[in-house]
């Protein structure tokens, strides 16, 4: 067996663990075609027995057991003695025979550690371990093996594991190979900020000659700095500071390297604008595709006279913070409470490349208007195994310091149960400052309010003429088209305020009412906010209602679906048929809408109504008599409560805080639908732009493209990535993701500290029960007892019969059809204002929610009594 890794495919199938980080993710940039020079690796199996032929191996354990000075000196004395074994016969046999064949014939090597556990996302081991560069001839070749062997028992490397925890008997060696490119310029760069911890920027810093100067410290090159617009995922350059770059590392003539003196192009920049923004979107392509998730990489990159290589990329493992500096002794608390109501899977590269910057625009909008200082670079949210998360730190902090809303207030608006930061008293002028602030909101909000409208009746024009105009002819018009679409669904600050700030009013309206009935604000909001205008959700369940009614009164359309199977086209009816037209003018105005409409891989209802065809019997069943007598019940009872509980001088502002409540609620179902109906024309490009590629042979099939960032697919549109490395690219993608779907996601994730840096509020809260009762949030009226029915996705709503307890997981608009029969609502998660606390309050149902494991603790058919006024689950059985 040969002692060698002779290529990158081989280094891959080997694995991080024989071939080394370092080497392990070169060969990972390699097979998805990124400029990596050749490489070859001896693994960690040939060190190890070059380890145990030395003899040493227990005097060197025994060694890195000591402490401080003692150990310090025993390692010193040992390395002489280590240096001398040499490489066994067969290895340098190997090793000759390959270099005697291109590409690596008489050239120049950089020889360099690969350890398993450096270059990794817990340890980068940076400047730990060698590696040499103008290797030379055999005899230097087997010196420069031997020395990066070595350099894992020096003191540093020892000292660095056990900081760490990592065990000695675990540490091993594998040797990465690599030809020496006769680099013009040289550099490191981070795919972020490293400093601030921006991941919307990207800093390089770049120097004449080989890389070795700058990673040394020996002088300082140019730093540039490019950054993500947010509005097209493009890069541009916003900073070149010229750096000294007094030295240079160049090879020396008998090998190794030399610094010498910069001459006159030590006052040129080392890369134009054009190159700077040319090899930041190649390493942030690079990163994107080790980890799209988490693409902040460490590199270093060369540059040859003609093209860009990539030589290194490993996680940045210590970065700022960027946040708050209130929240710095404090964690990040990630939670899925409000973001699992409508992504509850794992998130496809496509999907995440839009929520990753749309959510910042939803929930900054409105503190702009206030003239508050937000944070320049904040990321609210984060991709965890696959699943989309909330950085709850930052918005419970902006929501106290712009707004003075307590965190406790901003949990239960949000949803989920996680704990909740500390906040410091207000001062004086501190309350001055909030009262200014909301002063400032309430005159500017009702301008970009005013401007919802409109924007919403312009989404559904444009959606429809995007889809309707004729594809773009080429890579040029799709990248052009796209980016387009891309630039005027990041304007619409309408649409980001309606769906974004749809809370403030809710929020003052439940705490005038907790402050004259404490702990039934909730349940009272609710009850006041049933009937009146119906929000877009709730017309689309009407209109539905009445689509199932005429189809299951007309024989014709009740015979066809009773005969349908699946594929049939509700188009082959008769065209005066009253169903067909009446389903056609459905479409036309909810069509762009589906099951879980925020992944842009499920198909809109324009193109599969499969779900609605199959929902019709059993809607025509519902009593919507009974739902609108249900609604003014809960609003009459709730208002005669309201009146008697508050000083007839307050009943004037209640009657102007529900009526602005009920309207910040319809605009977030508005805007919500207008901002799904500009995906509908996105999906069909991309939809089609996946059916060329795959005519090219660059893709499986056409819905490969939904595993791409949009920033990636854009880059192969312009040229600048090879369409042909997508299907590697993919492939892992998606095993990955089989992966994160079998795996069961945390609701809250605890980052940079525990529960205990919370103080008193430190750990998630647990379900409260007795073993009867369950203890939740109250945000539907009434109360209502039935068999529970528990449903984890709306195309089992057939098992719902009229009045059973709908129980389940999380909700979207697609789940307002159950709504119709169902008798009370109750949700693991989901807060005030998520989508099916909503529409619970327009039903006037009975609901609870954030009951997480809920699923888990009942039984289907059981009976259940759900009080939407207390917020409790009791099981009556």
């Amino acid at each position: 067996m040969s002692p060698l890794l002779s290529d990158w495919p081989a280094i891959l199938a080997a694995g991080a663990a024989e071939a080394g980080g370092k080497a392990w993710t070169l060969a990972r940039l390699a097979r998805y075609g990124f400029p990596v020079p050749d490489g070859m690796v001896l693994p960690v199996a040939v060190y190890r027995a070059w380890l145990d032929r030395s003899g040493l191996a227990r005097e060197l354990h025994a060694a890195a057991a000591l402490h401080d000075a003692e150990r310090i000196a025993a390692l010193t004395a040992l390395r002489p003695r280590l240096l001398a074994r040499r490489p066994d016969d067969s290895v340098l046999a190997a090793l000759r025979q390959r270099l005697a064949s291109p590409p690596w014939r008489d050239g120049a090597l950089a020889v360099r550690s690969s350890a398993p556990q450096e270059d990794g996302a817990d340890a980068s081991f940076a400047g730990i371990h060698a590696s040499l560069l103008n290797v030379r001839g055999e005899a230097a070749l087997a010196d420069a093996i031997v020395t990066v062997w070595a350099s894992l028992w020096t003191p540093a490397a020892v000292a660095y594991r056990a900081r760490l925890g990592i065990a000695h008997d675990d540490a091993a060696m594998a040797v990465l190979l690599m030809p020496l490119l006769p680099a013009r310029a040289s550099g490191i760069a981070f795919t972020c900020d490293p400093v601030s911890g921006r991941d919307d920027r990207l800093v390089i810093h770049a120097n004449w000659g080989l890389g070795e100067s700058l990673v040394a410290g020996a002088t300082t090159g140019d730093e540039i700095v490019l950054g993500e617009q947010a509005q097209d995922d493009s890069l541009a350059l916003l900073a070149c500071t010229p750096g000294a770059k007094a030295l240079t590392s160049v090879p020396a003539p008998d090998g190794g390297t030399a610094l010498r003196r910069g001459g006159a192009e030590s006052g040129a920049a080392v890369l134009t604008p054009a190159q700077s923004r040319a090899l930041g979107e190649l390493l942030r392509q690079a990163a994107l595709a080790l980890d799209y998730g988490h693409p902040v990489y460490d590199c270093e990159w060369a540059w040859d006279g003609e093209r860009f290589w990539l030589l290194q990329a490993r996680p940045v493992t210590a970065r700022g913070r960027c946040t708050y500096p209130e929240l710095l002794g404090q964690p990040d608390i990630w939670t899925r409470g409000n973001t699992r109501d409508v992504v509850p899977d794992p998130l496809p590269p496509m999907d995440w490349g839009s929520w990753r910057r749309l959510a910042n625009a939803l929930l900054e909008t409105g503190f702009r208007l206030t003239g508050f200082a937000m944070l320049p670079g904040a990321q609210r949210t984060g991709l965890f195994d696959g699943r989309l998360y909330l950085n709850l730190s930052l918005i419970q902090w902006e929501g106290y310091a712009a707004f003075n809303v307590l965190p406790a207030a901003m949990n239960r608006l949000v949803g989920g149960r996680q704990p909740e930061i500390r906040v410091p008293p207000r001062s004086g002028r501190e309350r001055l400052a909030v009262g200014l602030r909301m002063a400032r909101y309430l005159l500017r909000a009702g301008t970009l309010r005013r401007q919802g409208p409109p924007a919403v009746a312009e989404a559904m024009r444009l959606s429809r003429q995007w889809r309707e105009q004729p594809l773009p002819a080429d890579d040029a018009g799709f990248a052009a088209e796209i980016r387009r679409q891309a630039r005027h669904r990041h304007a619409q600050a309408p649409l980001h305020f309606m769906q974004g700030s749809g809370g403030g009013y809710l929020s003052l309206l439940v705490d005038l009412l907790d402050a004259h009935r404490p702990g039934e604000g909730h349940a009272l909001a609710s009850a006041l906010l049933a009937g009146g205008e119906p929000s877009v959700t709730l017309r689309q369940g009407y209109a539905l209602s009445e689509v199932a009614r005429i189809a299951m009164a007309d024989p014709t359309a009740s015979a066809w679906l009773a005969a349908r199977r699946p594929g049939d086209d509700w188009r082959d009816l008769p065209p005066d048929n009253p169903f067909r037209a009446a389903f056609a003018d459905f479409l036309a105005q909810y069509g762009h809408r589906c099951v879980y409409e925020t992944y842009l891989g499920n198909p809109r209802w324009r193109e599969a109504p499969d779900y609605l065809l199959d929902s019709l019997p059993g809607l025509a069943a519902a009593d919507m008599a009974a739902a609108a007598a249900r609604q003014r019940q809960a609003a009459d009872t709730a208002w005669a409560e309201a009146r008697r509980a508050l000083p007839w001088w307050k009943r004037p502002l209640l009657a102007r805080m529900v009526r602005t409540a009920k309207h910040e609620t319809n605009d977030r179902e508005a805007a919500r639908s207008a901002l799904m109906a500009y995906t509908e024309p996105a999906r069909r490009l991309w939809l089609a732009l996946g059916e060329r590629w795959t005519a090219r042979g660059w893709l499986a099939r056409a819905d490969d493209v939904w595993f791409l960032m949009p920033a990636e697919a854009l880059a192969v549109l312009d040229g600048l990535r090879p369409g042909a490395a997508l299907a590697a690219l993919i492939a892992d993608r998606r095993q990955r993701f089989a992966t994160w779907q079998a795996q069961a996601a945390p609701d809250v994730i605890l980052q940079h500290g525990g529960a205990e840096d919370l103080g008193a509020t430190a750990g998630v809260v647990p379900l409260a029960a007795d073993g009867h009762t369950f203890q939740g949030v109250a945000v539907g009226s009434g109360v209502a007892s039935g068999p529970a029915r528990l449903i984890h996705h709306p195309d089992e709503g057939a098992r719902l019969a009229q009045g059973d307890i709908l129980v389940v997981p999380s909700t979207d608009p697609a789940w307002t059809l159950l709504f119709l029969k169902a008798g009370g609502l109750v949700m693991e998660t989901g807060g005030f204002l998520s989508h099916g606390a909503i529409v619970a309050r327009e039903f006037g149902i009975p609901a609870v929610v954030n009951l997480p494991g809920i699923l888990q603790r009942l039984r289907d058919g059981e009976r259940l009594r759900v009080d939407g006024a207390r917020g409790t689950v009791s099981r009556l059985d």
